[in-house]
């Protein structure tokens, strides 16, 4: 019942359309990268998965949001079933050097790659923090080392259109408008690639399926 009517809210205030025009819907694990502009876009993309997809689909997500009252935390464990992560990892006292926050970095990949099993997929935002939607920032190094432990799930570009006018940083109240899901063609690690190029060449792939 709540899955249900939060996936038609999603899709009357978003529109929620999605658009598969790199891959088709397929239950073989996949890790869903996309653009990040707004507290909705985990919920857009993840309601515009068909059911069976999103029943085994997790999003990663910052602990600090959803943790800090009860319906969050129902929602992001019982409804979503989110990987919960500490963004603040890096800027703790316990990293004070590189060498620590390195760590504590892995420490994350280690665990949203555990949260795969053998049937997940996951909803990530390799940005890691949500712009104005102008632009797609530079992507931080996660979404690589994540595909270096786990090189048999697909890495599928995931543009989210709009979503930065319906509910803007900073806001509250979201305004109902048209928004899309745009899935775009797997893209594997190559052979030997290096984590810049690859991070660059993800980024251009999410950005080749913004609308024209």
């Amino acid at each position: 019942m709540i899955t249900a009517l939060i996936v038609t809210t999603a899709r009357l205030l978003a529109g929620a359309q999605a658009c598969w025009v790199g891959c088709e819907p397929s239950l073989r694990q996949r890790i869903y990268f996309a653009n990040h502009t707004s507290h909705l876009d985990f919920v857009v993309l993840w309601s515009a998965l068909p059911p069976a997809l999103r029943a085994l689909t997790r999003p990663v997500a910052g602990r600090d949001y959803w943790e800090p009252n009860a319906l969050r935390r129902y929602l992001a464990a019982r409804v979503f079933q989110a990987v919960l992560v500490d963004r603040g990892d890096a800027a703790s006292p316990h990293a004070a050097n590189r060498a620590a926050r390195v760590e504590a970095a892995q420490r994350t990949i280690e665990r949203v790659a555990q949260a795969l099993g053998t049937r997940h997929s996951l909803i990530v935002f390799p940005e890691g923090t949500r712009g104005s939607g102008a632009e797609v920032a530079p992507f931080k190094s996660g979404l690589y080392h994540l595909a270096q432990l786990r090189p048999d799930v697909e890495l599928v570009p995931s543009y989210l259109e709009n979503l930065n006018r319906i509910l803007p940083k900073g806001e509250v109240l979201p305004v109902p408008m048209i928004g899309s899901v745009t899935f775009g063609t797997p893209l594997p690690v190559r052979p030997g690639e290096a984590c810049a190029a690859f991070l660059a060449r993800a980024r251009a792939a999410l950005l080749d399926l913004r609308p024209s």
